[in-house]
């Protein structure tokens, strides 16, 4: 079976099982799966069971969509996402992003656990996403192109949103919120980075560093989705603090500033 018919199976799947049309798609990282709490009418569908889906196996990642309303959008919920680290293709990493394009989901909200390398910014801080610096030695669009999806040749120039990111500034200023903006630049883990790599990734101009988000993006703006991208700084990058780095640590602080990014994307929610 070629790729896009398991994507139209696995839509049809979906779409056989739940009571809305989401126009809105929420990815949600590392330690943040329960970010946004309970849906109102909320339906839920493992992973597990949809066919040609991959299956999470990072702590942190519940491994399951959810559909209903949130600020009476009908949205749909991606609690958690797979990686590059995990062993997976890049086609499979993007699945669950090009599903939720046939389901009808026009723009996406991504999140993530980040390190700072930028020496400005702090633990806990929320980053707007402008741009990306991507190191991950694979991407979803090579191989043949998914041509009913979108062109060979995709343009990244707007690949997050500006008009989404001046949403969300607007929604953080009304809460009271600080949202600092910075590029991220995608490494392909599961190993923390050396001291030495992250000055050169903080002269290459990246802010923070993470494992995941590039590719969804990359997929997202091939199948025009419009994406917006947040990433929740959990540790000062190696070299910049003085901490050792665990994963426990990363879902302790997402855990910890879950509370504030769930009122932030609300408000983002509600002015989409």
């Amino acid at each position: 079976m070629d790729e896009l018919a398991k994507l139209r199976r696995a839509a049809r799947f979906v779409q056989r099982r739940i009571a809305i049309s989401p126009k809105i798609g929420v990815v949600l990282g590392s330690g943040l799966s329960d970010a946004l709490g309970r849906l109102e009418g909320e339906q839920r569908l493992g992973w597990e069971r949809i066919p040609h889906f991959p299956r999470s196996t990072v702590a942190g990642h519940a491994g399951e969509w959810a559909f209903g309303f949130l600020e009476k959008r009908p949205v749909l919920i991606s609690r958690g996402r797979v990686h590059f680290y995990e062993g997976y293709s890049m086609s499979e990493i993007v699945f669950p992003i090009r599903v939720m394009k046939l389901l009808g989901v026009e723009r996406v909200i991504l999140t993530n656990a980040a390190g700072a390398i930028n020496r400005e910014f702090s633990v806990g801080d929320f980053v707007l996403i402008r741009d990306h610096i991507n190191l991950i030695p694979d991407n979803p669009l090579r191989g043949e192109n998914l041509g009913e999806l979108g062109v060979r040749f995709p343009n990244l120039l707007d690949a997050y949103s500006a008009r989404l990111r001046a949403i969300a500034k607007e929604a953080a200023g009304g809460l009271g919120l600080e949202l600092r903006e910075g590029v991220y630049i995608a490494t392909p883990g599961p190993m923390y980075e050396t001291p030495a790599e992250i000055e050169a990734y903080r002269r290459w101009g990246a802010d923070v560093v993470g494992m995941s988000t590039v590719p969804e993006v990359i997929a997202a703006r091939h199948c025009g989705l419009e994406v917006l991208a947040i990433s929740v700084v959990t540790n000062m990058a190696a070299g910049v603090g003085s901490d050792r780095l665990t994963h426990e640590e990363v879902l302790e602080i997402t855990k910890r500033r879950e509370s504030d990014l769930a009122k932030l994307l609300r408000a983002i929610i509600t002015k989409m």
